[in-house]
């Protein structure tokens, strides 16, 4: 099987969320990809299957221990793929099937590529679980809930930066993983995604994070098209826009290594 490295969300190597690719032409076993996934140790590994229909695939996402529903910055990497290396298409766009419903990745100038993900409405979150307070040094202003994301809101970029979460704590919160947000210094906002409940303590950039945080900052700023950066150590940069039920959001990869699994 042919394995692909790249980092997502980032016009340079060793930035951006790093992910693994496995094109193949029918489904392993789900304990072999998980095994897989396990074995790459990366924050995802998508593998993905042609359906027959041109331009057309499914599209699946393994984390070192867990599948999940969705995720941005390996569907990305996944098109980039598609687009420069495995299928190469004519069109400029592609569409995913997933557990998450179908997923169009549009391909634009100067190697960005765009995602067209549903849209992740939150409510204000009634029942905490009280380890996702103990779990930060700092008390947001706002904390809500998504689909399997808590959303924490905090007034400062400086805050968000400064956060050092208790992970043994951050682990027992019933959720896919805990987003951190606040207003940004150069960008309309900035974001760091914790998610140790599914297999990784800090994710890097976490595309899927942005169904949530970008319809709530169009609201609070009053504008559809926003710029985000993801502030972990290898940091991200995200072009995002709010369009009714959906959310498109642009990032660039940088490929960086071809394997074969034996």
């Amino acid at each position: 099987m042919r394995l692909y490295q790249l980092d997502a969300f980032t016009d340079r190597l060793f930035a951006g969320n790093p992910a693994a690719v496995i094109p193949l032409t029918e489904w392993l076993p789900d304990e072999q990809m998980q095994r897989i996934a396990a074995e790459n140790n990366l924050a995802e590994t998508a593998f993905y299957v042609a359906t027959g229909e041109p331009g057309h695939y499914h599209i699946r996402w393994f984390t070192p221990t867990v599948e999940v529903d969705l995720c941005g910055h390996a569907t990305l990497a996944t098109a980039y793929v598609v687009f420069y290396l495995e299928q190469k298409p004519d069109a400029d766009r592609i569409t995913f099937d997933s557990r998450s419903g179908p997923l169009n990745v549009c391909r634009e100038e100067e190697g960005w590529l765009v995602l067209d993900f549903p849209v992740d409405t939150v409510q204000k979150a009634t029942l905490l679980p009280p380890a996702l307070l103990t779990a930060f040094d700092e008390k947001p202003v706002a904390i809500l809930k998504g689909k399997t994301d808590y959303m924490l809101v905090y007034e400062t970029q400086e805050q968000i930066e400064q956060l050092t979460p208790d992970f043994r704590e951050l682990v027992t919160v019933p959720a896919r993983g805990v987003i951190v947000t606040a207003p940004g210094k150069d960008v309309d906002f900035v974001s760091r995604f914790f998610g140790p409940q599914s297999g990784i303590d800090e994710d890097p950039v976490t595309g899927s994070a942005h169904t949530t945080l970008i319809p709530y900052w169009a609201e609070k700023l009053g504008k559809t098209s926003l710029k985000a950066q993801q502030l972990s150590a290898r940091g991200g940069s995200l072009m995002c826009k709010l369009s009714g039920e959906r959310v498109e959001i642009a990032g660039q990869v940088q490929l960086y290594l071809k394997g074969e699994i034996l």
